[in-house]
């Protein structure tokens, strides 16, 4: 009784139109009419231009953003654990704060930063006597721009995960190194990273799925543009689906992100597994 109000809201809401995309994802529209094309959809998507670049774009950004971030999120984190630090409950808060504003509000915001005439930025370039930079226009600066923004919303919210993890080690493992004559830097390796290995897994696999899912950053900042520059599966998809109408395209789309995420999660688990059992 308790549990049938929440089942049917699971049913409705969740299930069938989980189970009504994966269906969509082999019909195609034709005549009016959806039609049953099999794995065409699927095909298709092995000569898509637009696609496969929005799958390279993402895999740069994976590449590139993912370990920076979960890397300045360790010194962050180790910084804020740092007894001497003064005032650590507002230093946290922070730089926890960028993970609570809005999507579409931060992305704006850094849609102003960058402007190419006038913006925060290049005026203050232009203090070192460093040319306007076009920002979001160019390919190349615009993934860096992307890269950027994501690093800054999202470094400080791994941070805090990683600070919770480092203060569930004990003091007594710090105190046992010290007299054991390792350095800090020593410490650090040997102590605390391998101890953190499952908290620095949820956080590289949770920013994988974000990044695989992004949307809102690189539409809201540059349509997925320059050039299909930024242009991501998510952003390809709602291109797809609701300005072309192509609803079974799409679907197959959302199903090989689905994917996506499910293989590269798993790769991450049982690599982070295979060395904590070692």
């Amino acid at each position: 009784m308790f549990a049938g109000p929440a089942a049917v809201l699971f049913a409705v809401f969740f299930a069938y139109p989980l189970g009504a995309s994966l269906f969509q994802s082999f019909t195609a529209e034709r005549d009016g009419a959806s039609v049953w094309v099999g794995l065409a959809q699927y095909r298709r998507m092995a000569s898509d231009p637009a696609f496969l670049e929005s799958l390279v774009n993402v895999g740069l950004i994976l590449l590139v953003q993912v370990p920076l971030m979960v890397v300045l999120a360790l010194l962050l984190a180790g910084l804020l654990n740092q007894s001497w630090l003064r005032f650590r409950g507002a230093w946290r808060a922070v730089y926890f704060l960028p993970a609570v504003t809005t999507l579409v509000a931060y992305a704006v915001v850094f849609q102003v930063l960058l402007k190419t005439d006038g913006g925060p930025a290049n005026q203050f370039l232009s203090v070192f006597g460093l040319g306007p930079v076009d920002w979001l226009n160019d390919p190349a600066w615009a993934r860096i721009s992307l890269i950027a923004s994501l690093t800054w919303r999202w470094a400080g919210y791994n941070a805090v995960i990683l600070l919770a993890g480092l203060q569930a080690i004990g003091k007594e493992q710090y105190e046992a190194a010290a007299l054991d004559g390792a350095s800090a830097f020593a410490t650090y390796r040997r102590i605390i990273v391998p101890q953190l290995r499952p908290v620095v897994l949820f956080c590289a696999v949770t920013s994988t799925i974000g990044t695989l899912q992004l949307f809102d950053e690189n539409y809201v900042l540059t349509r997925g543009g320059p050039d299909n520059a930024t242009l991501s599966p998510v952003v390809y998809l709602y291109r797809t689906g609701f300005e072309q109408l192509d609803f079974g395209y799409a679907a197959a789309v959302a199903w090989v992100v689905v994917l996506l995420i499910a293989v590269l999660s798993l790769a991450q688990y049982l690599l982070f597994g295979r060395q904590e059992r070692r």
